[in-house]
């Protein structure tokens, strides 16, 4: 049996006999090798997740030779197992035991993140490889002091990939005071873990920003790389040839589509004050995920007596090119005071689906100049619902306008934010590593 956690002999570079009379000696060529730890790894179906596969095969790709470290499935559809090691598309990916505790819930998911994170750190220390670069995210949040750990320790090379910011966070949200002991401890740690990486990427540059103000010395380590979507796999689909649609009965309706994560992160009022707004008129809201708000969604149509919201479970993988195509206008929502912690990922998928955007966020987002330079949307304060509403009539109306935007925003993403595209400027970064 092939042993894949050897990697393959390094390629020496023959050189001729005036080399070797000039005392040039045989040189070692090797691809950088390059370990990925992240919490989630399909067949979950968390974004983080999902993202980290498809970046993990671009490397591998590219001529990087990665493995990943991950957990057992907890947000998969009918799996609870998957091998605890296998080659996925050349990748080597190996599962740690999984921690279930109270998953729906903020301390479950905080302790199932802590025994992940424990259980890394054993990995790390039964298996040192110096030559190893570790690209550490931050899922769970505090899973980077790992990183920082074994750099104290064996003197290991990382980088950290933040998809959101610990512990503002949980601080925004109100769930800790941000004169607790706590977050000022956090806080001090972060600015170690930073300063000892070797480098930082972050989805935005409002994530930057926040971490240049409590840290302004890693400036020149903080590299801006977005997520993606893959223009191969979510292509433009008619509504009149698309299965989804057709089922949902949603063919002959202005569709109007929140697919993902409907956390405490995202601004679900304005959605439903709009969708309220918009009760008597030909227009219906498809909300496609799950998350924390999700039962206030569904207990507003209840309470508004909505018939013109539908909720359906996360979609599979392979259904995403019909889940995501069978609507006329997407959206995508940050919650006020939540810019620069976290960076919505569904925005990519809506670009690559050929659809519209509306984003409501601050003024400050990042996602307005994005949105702006795509010509593939509107954007619209928090709150402002009224406004949303107007914009959906105006598409119903220009069914031109509709289209353009949609195919604007397909070839923006065609153009700068492709996994090959995106993939090429991680590996710039992690091969300076």
């Amino acid at each position: 049996m092939q042993n894949h956690s050897a990697f393959p002999p390094l390629r020496l570079k023959k050189y001729d006999a005036l080399d070797r009379t000039l005392g040039v000696v045989q040189e070692r060529i090797q691809p950088t090798q390059l370990l990925i730890i992240n919490q989630f790894y399909p067949p979950d179906f968390a974004a983080t997740g999902q993202l980290i596969a498809e970046l993990a095969v671009q490397l591998q790709r590219a001529g990087m030779q990665v493995q990943v470290f991950t957990g057992q499935p907890g947000y998969a559809f009918q799996e609870e197992s998957a091998p605890q090691k296998e080659v996925l598309h050349g990748v080597l990916v190996r599962r740690t035991r999984a921690a279930h505790l109270w998953s729906n819930r903020i301390r479950g998911k905080a302790l199932n993140g802590f025994f992940f994170c424990f259980r890394t750190a054993i990995r790390l220390l039964r298996s040192v490889n110096r030559t190893q670069v570790l690209l550490i995210t931050t899922a769970p949040p505090y899973l980077p002091i790992v990183g920082y750990l074994a750099n104290l320790c064996f003197g290991q090379r990382y980088a950290c990939l933040l998809y959101d910011l610990y512990p503002d966070v949980a601080v925004e949200l109100e769930v800790v005071s941000e004169r607790h002991p706590l977050v000022k401890i956090w806080d001090w740690l972060n600015c170690q873990v930073w300063q000892r990486a070797d480098s930082i990427i972050v989805l935005s540059s409002t994530m930057k920003d926040r971490i240049l103000a409590k840290c302004p010395t890693i400036e020149g380590k903080i590299s801006v790389i977005h997520n993606w979507a893959d223009p191969d796999l979510i292509k433009p689909i008619s509504k009149k040839k698309n299965w989804f649609a057709k089922k949902h009965g949603l063919v002959n309706k202005f569709t109007v589509l929140y697919s993902g994560n409907m956390g405490r992160c995202h601004d679900m009022d304005t959605i439903m004050a709009a969708a309220a707004e918009l009760r008597d008129e030909p227009v219906k809201f498809v909300f496609i995920g799950g998350g924390a708000k999700r039962e206030f969604c569904v207990n507003k149509v209840k309470e508004l007596e909505l018939d013109n919201c539908l909720f359906l479970e996360y979609q599979e993988k392979a259904d995403l090119p019909y889940s995501l195509t069978a609507c006329d206008l997407s959206l995508v929502s940050v919650s006020t005071g939540m810019e620069g912690l976290v960076a919505p990922s569904k925005l990519y998928g809506i670009l690559a689906a050929g659809r519209p955007v509306a984003a409501i966020c601050e003024s400050h987002s990042y996602l307005r100049p994005l949105i702006q330079d795509a010509q593939c949307g509107v954007t619209f304060e928090n709150g402002e619902s009224s406004q949303l509403a107007q914009f959906i009539r105006a598409m119903i109306a220009d069914p031109g306008m509709v289209k353009a935007m949609g195919d604007s925003g397909r070839r923006y993403l065609e153009a700068r934010l492709t996994p090959e595209k995106i993939a090429q400027q991680y590996y710039a970064v992690l091969d300076k590593v």
